[in-house]
C-alpha cells in the first residue's frame, strides 16, 4: 500500500508538508504543492480514512438515512440518492447509504464517529428518527419535512404540486379525480410526510371542486397499481383521472384499466406526480407527470449539510420546490 512517506520521497519533501497539502493545515508554495500532487497522482495515493480522522477529526464522510427499501427503489430515490453523491464528491466528501429504520439503529450507528454528517430520507411526520439526530449532536439535513419546520430541511412542495396536477385536469374537464398513494408500514397517521401533505391538499382541491375525495393506497409494485385500477373501477367508477403518488404502481394502473376494458386516456386519464419523466416515457400512452425536482434537492441538501459543516451557513435552510409539469398522452377530455 503506497503512504504518506512514498508521496514524500517521490516529491523530494517532508512528510510534514505532504500533509501539510493533504489536510490543508498550512499554506504550501506553488511549486512543491504541484510536485506533491503529481506524485499522489502517479503512485496512485489514497488517504487512510481512520489516519485522516485521527489526525483531523473529520472524516469527510456523509451519511444519507433511508429506511430499508420495502420494494425495488423507484427512479426518483436514484435521482436524489446520485445527485447527493455527486454534490458531495464535488465538494470533497464521500457518501454513503445507510439503510436504518428505526431511531435506536440509527443511532448506533452515528455513535461510531464513522460520518461527520447525515442526510435522512423518507421523513415522517412523527419520526423517531429525526429525535436520535437532534439528540446525538450531529450535523444533518432533512429531505422531506417532520412536524417541526425549523429543522434544516429541503422538501417538494406538495401542495403546489398536486394543486397544479388538478388544475391541468380541470382544464381538460375533469372534477371527479382520485388520488392513488403508497401504502406503508407505518401505523396510521404517520406515513412519510410527502405522502401526508400530498394527501391534505388533495382533499382541500376536492373540497373547493366541491366534489367526494376518492383515496386509494396500494403497493408500490405493478400488482399494486392493478389493484388501484380494479378499486377504481368498482369502488370508484365515476373518477374521470387520477393522480398517482406512487411510481412504482404507475405501470400496472395503466396495463390493469386496459384489462378491465378502460383505456388511458379515453377512459381515465393519469398523471403521475413526483416521478421521473425518463419513467413516464417508459409507459405506453407515455405518462404526463409532475417531474420530481430529485437532481436540484439532492444537490441542495448536500450542500446545505457541508455548509453547515464548515461553518459558512447563515441560517437553517427550508426550501420546498414544486414539481413541474411534464405533459405526456396519459391525459384527455374527460368522458362525456
Amino acid at each position: 500500500m503506497v503512504t504518506m512517506r512514498d508521496v514524500a520521497e517521490r516529491a523530494n519533501v517532508s512528510i510534514a508538508t505532504v500533509s501539510f497539502v493533504i489536510n490543508g493545515t498550512k499554506p504550501v508554495a506553488p511549486e512543491t504543492r504541484a510536485r506533491i500532487e503529481a506524485a499522489i497522482e502517479e503512485l496512485d495515493y489514497r488517504r487512510n480514512v481512520v489516519a485522516r480522522a485521527l489526525a483531523s477529526s473529520r472524516t469527510r464522510i456523509l451519511a444519507l438515512l433511508h429506511p430499508d427499501f420495502e420494494t425495488r427503489p423507484n427512479f426518483t430515490v436514484v435521482q436524489f440518492v446520485m445527485s447527493a453523491a455527486h454534490g458531495a464528491r464535488e465538494r470533497g466528501y464521500d457518501l454513503v447509504l445507510w439503510p436504518v429504520n428505526d431511531g435506536e439503529q440509527m443511532s448506533h450507528l452515528l455513535a461510531g464517529g464513522l460520518v461527520d454528517g447525515a442526510l435522512l430520507m423518507e421523513v415522517q411526520i412523527h419520526d423517531s428518527r429525526v429525535e436520535r439526530l437532534i439528540a446525538s449532536r450531529v450535523p444533518f439535513t432533512l429531505i422531506g419535512r417532520a412536524e417541526d419546520d425549523d429543522l434544516p430541511y429541503v422538501d417538494i412542495d406538495f401542495a403546489a404540486t398536486i394543486d397544479q396536477a388538478v388544475e391541468h385536469l380541470r382544464g381538460f374537464g375533469h372534477r371527479r379525480i382520485a388520488l392513488v398513494t403508497q401504502c406503508t408500514k407505518v401505523p396510521p397517521g404517520n406515513e412519510p410526510g410527502r405522502i401526508m401533505r400530498a394527501h391534505a391538499a388533495y382533499l382541500d382541491a376536492m373540497a373547493t371542486l366541491g366534489e367526494p375525495p376518492a383515496v386509494i393506497a396500494v403497493e408500490s409494485t405493478s400488482a399494486g397499481g392493478r389493484a388501484a385500477a380494479r378499486t377504481l373501477k368498482d369502488d370508484f367508477p365515476e373518477a374521470t383521472a387520477v393522480i398517482l403518488l406512487n411510481e412504482g404502481a404507475s405501470a400496472g394502473l395503466v396495463k390493469g384499466s386496459r384489462a378491465l376494458g378502460r383505456t388511458v386516456p379515453d377512459d381515465l386519464s393519469v398523471i403521475s406526480a413526483s416521478t421521473a419523466p425518463e419513467f413516464g416515457e417508459m409507459i405506453e400512452p407515455s405518462l404526463t407527470v409532475m417531474a420530481a425536482p430529485a437532481t436540484q434537492l439532492g444537490r441542495l441538501a448536500v450542500n446545505a449539510l457541508i455548509d453547515q459543516l464548515e461553518g459558512v451557513q447563515e441560517a437553517p435552510p427550508h426550501l420546498l420546490i414544486p414539481c413541474t409539469l411534464v405533459p405526456g398522452q396519459s391525459v384527455g377530455p374527460a368522458p362525456a
